[in-house]
């Protein structure tokens, strides 16, 4: 009688096993600019682990810059979080759709940008891991038309890192048309065999296709980090304010990441992590700005906040 069990009981342990490790297989956070974050009931009962944090690659350059990277760290540090970092342009040099011609605008040189990165790993020094620069493709970005600039960038980090013991983030990208020929020139410049990418899907979540996705994961390998992604509340014409839509973006958006959190047919990498911008929306107004927030801005919860806690819980 007991042998005859041993068999079906040890099976149904597996199953019992099988669907909690199916699920673990990308993990989730959020991006999020506003210390204000960590006090915030909604974000305490999501029992999140990670976020990410853009920061602007000068941040040393401002007196408020420099307070507000130290609150927002040491917040980070005191909720346990694994803080990923990314640095950015300078802030005020992106308005009404066009990138700054001024001299504090320019992409910084390597020599800045390593001094600045550095100064940053001294003060914080338990952040492992770095995006070397936020949407290097992207028209907010100096790096926009050099993607030379932005490979030189993650060398940086690359060869500091090996004595820091951090990770860091190749090209960290925007599913724009520009794409996939920036990474092409990107790749002709970055040192090594980078295994760690990052994409900001948003044009596929929000009108529910799949195509720059997988593209990227056709187009790299290694592991794929949703470092920015999100349902639109609202921004610009294309998408009036609809938090309706909003949640069904939110769900499309685990789905695409479920579905290619395994190397599927063609793909030479797949999804590991996810991070959901931002946490606070945007208070609504006439030009519908960009609004992705979980939350609304007094930090009451949004319909796409139930969504968005009940697919973390599984990818913790």
């Amino acid at each position: 009688m007991t042998s005859r069990l041993k068999l079906p009981l040890c099976l149904l342990a597996l199953l019992l096993v099988a669907p909690a490790t199916a699920e673990a297989k990308y993990s989730v956070g959020i991006g999020e600019q506003s210390a204000a974050v960590f006090s915030n009931p909604a974000w305490q009962s999501a029992k999140l682990k990670r976020i990410r944090l853009m920061v602007p690659w000068d941040w040393q350059k401002h007196a408020y810059q420099v307070g507000q990277n130290a609150e927002w760290m040491n917040a980070a540090k005191a909720a346990n979080q694994d803080v990923l970092i990314a640095f950015t342009a300078a802030r005020g040099c992106y308005k009404n759709g066009k990138y700054s011609k001024r001299k504090a605008c320019k992409a910084p040189s390597t020599t800045a940008f390593k001094k600045q990165f550095r100064a940053f790993d001294k003060l914080w020094p338990w952040v492992k891991t770095y995006s070397a620069w936020n949407e290097i493709n992207h028209v907010s970005q100096p790096t926009f038309k050099s993607p030379k600039r932005a490979a030189q960038y993650y060398n940086v980090l690359r060869t500091d890192c090996r004595s820091r013991k951090c990770r860091v983030m190749a090209a960290d990208l925007l599913d724009t048309s520009n794409m996939l020929p920036y990474l092409r020139k990107f790749k002709r410049y970055a040192k090594g065999s980078p295994t760690l990418w990052g994409l900001h899907n948003y044009q596929d979540v929000n009108r529910f296709t799949r195509a720059d996705t997988l593209a990227l994961l056709k187009n790299v390998r290694g592991d794929v980090w949703l470092t920015e992604t999100g349902g639109f509340a609202a921004f610009g014409k294309g998408f009036k304010y609809s938090l309706t839509r909003q949640k069904k973006a939110t769900k499309w958006m685990f789905t695409l990441a479920n579905r290619y959190d395994t190397r599927v047919k063609g793909a030479k990498a797949k999804i590991t992590r996810l991070f959901v911008y931002s946490w606070f929306g945007v208070p609504r107004a006439k030009s519908n700005p960009f609004d992705a927030g979980l939350v609304n801005p007094n930090g009451s919860p949004r319909p796409a906040y139930s969504t968005f806690k009940a697919y973390a819980k599984k990818h913790r």
